[in-house]
């Protein structure tokens, strides 16, 4: 199948002249507005577009554009899966966005009862005894997760001998930044041969010093740790606590459990593994879960229930305080809340194992011309090198998106040498797994100096990535 993506000399909407206004009757003037004269602009530099044009404009931009939509997305660690439409329809009821966060809570139980009754779910879900529903975002839930292990040592009288974190080299890199900015020490470990955690390395690291190990797992090869019990009791044993980063939850959801493996917190990913918005930013959400001894140190509110009461419970004793403003970001909890209800406790399990089956479907039709390290066994993701093809996983990924299809995560994790990390989620039908397949196939063939002339059907051919990134612009500014 050829591809070729839609290409426009789009300009900027603000070179738009329609002829229409901006100004609407009633608009207010500068008479009505008490502000000093100094701060008030006599012109605004906004378009003036009709509705048609505004219509086509942003159509066009979209045809240039790949989305979840349209086709596969396996960005490995970041989980892309499909959004379920029903969820983006019960968030568009007026009975949810129009409600205010300031009303009180006799006035929206229902919205409370959704909130509980999702708490109850990830509790279940996680083997936890307590949740909040507060954080933002994973990155948020894990911070919170660390101001957590920080009250509870500072409570214990502990908090000025318990100042180190210890992390594997295949962590996610918010995994240090977390514990760092909760102000501990990070201790890297190295990880052993097979990609799980070198137990030899955590013994030799742990020690009277350390708050906790924060660890994912399946971790970030997609390899089930295998010795995660002996790892918990090695961590407990010396007095700290055991941090489960939930960004590979969905590689375990329904068949195992943080709680059972024994974790004392958790964060979950509400985008990654129960399909809620993911990406540029927001909106998101990370609640965080932990074992009974440390509810009381859980953020506030959390959501009560008195019979048939919801209520915001401010009663932990040595909360954290507050990590987001009111209850955290509620559109995206309903949609997680309706994920949950529709698919069911079966139905959230089959979907964890046909996320495992196409990720080794993927596995075994790549294996025989890209090398696969670590063991060979994979969760929901999987780290291929194109080391021995020769040929850079930054070209191989511009081929991918050239034909159609979105590039893996390429260059991470750090210990895997030219590194392409492919999550395809149980979203992702077997028809499309074997054209992603067959591209990426193909792609190891190609000759290097065509290769790195990819793409060529886009709208935009290579950009500078260095500059890109370092010369980034998020905003329109006016043409001086």
């Amino acid at each position: 199948m050829s591809y070729h993506e839609a290409t426009y000399d789009e300009p900027s909407i603000f070179t738009f002249r329609s002829g229409t206004t901006y100004k609407v009757p009633g608009s207010v003037t500068d008479s009505d507005i008490d502000l000093p004269q100094e701060l008030i602009r006599k012109h605004l530099d906004l378009p003036e577009v009709s509705e048609y044009d505004v219509v086509r404009h942003y159509t066009r931009l979209s045809q240039m554009n790949y989305s979840v939509d349209l086709g596969i997305y396996p960005l490995g660690s970041c989980t892309m899966k499909f959004n379920p439409k029903y969820a983006d329809k019960i968030a568009g009821m007026e009975q949810f966005y129009d409600v205010h966060p300031l009303q009180l809570a006799s006035t929206v139980q229902g919205q409370l009862r959704i909130m509980y009754e999702l708490q109850e779910f990830l509790k279940e879900l996680s083997d936890m005894d307590a949740v909040t529903l507060q954080p933002l975002a994973g990155a948020q839930g894990e911070y919170t997760g660390m101001l957590i292990v920080r009250k509870y040592f500072e409570v214990k009288g502990e908090l000025n001998s318990r100042t180190e974190v210890i992390v594997p080299d295949s962590a996610h890199g918010t995994n240090p930044a977390s514990a760092a900015m909760a102000g501990f020490n990070v201790v890297e470990i190295p990880s052993a041969e097979d990609g799980t955690v070198d137990l030899e390395a955590l013994k030799a690291a742990i020690s009277e010093h350390t708050a906790a190990f924060m660890i994912t797992n399946p971790n970030t090869l997609g390899i089930f740790e295998d010795h995660i019990g002996e790892i918990a009791r090695l961590v407990h044993e010396a007095g700290a606590l055991l941090y489960y980063d939930g960004a590979n939850f969905n590689g375990i959801l329904g068949i195992t459990s943080p709680g059972l493996m024994g974790f004392d917190i958790v964060h979950f990913n509400l985008h990654k593994t129960f399909a809620t918005p993911h990406g540029s930013g927001g909106p998101g959400a990370g609640p965080v879960g932990v074992k009974a001894n440390l509810a009381e140190f859980l953020p506030v509110p959390i959501i009560g229930k008195d019979g048939d009461k919801y209520f915001l419970d401010y009663s932990p004793k040595h909360t954290v305080g507050k990590v987001s403003s009111y209850m955290g970001s509620f559109m995206v909890l309903l949609r997680a809340w309706a994920y949950i209800r529709f698919h069911g406790s079966d139905g959230l399990r089959r979907n964890t194992i046909n996320a495992v089956m196409n990720t080794n479907y993927l596995k075994k039709k790549l294996e025989n011309k890209f090398k696969i390290p670590y063991k060979s066994l994979k969760k929901h993701e999987l780290v291929l090198s194109t080391e021995n093809t020769g040929k850079k996983a930054l070209d191989i990924a511009k081929y991918l998106i050239d034909n159609g299809v979105h590039a893996p995560t390429i260059y991470f994790p750090l210990i895997v040498h030219e590194a392409m990390m492919i999550e395809p989620t149980e979203t992702v039908s077997r028809m499309d797994l074997d054209r992603f397949a067959e591209i990426f196939l193909e792609s190891a063939d190609v000759p290097e100096e065509e290769l790195k002339k990819h793409p060529v059907n886009l709208p935009i051919g290579r950009p500078d990535d260095v500059k890109a990134a370092r010369d980034l612009k998020v905003r329109w500014f006016p043409e001086k």
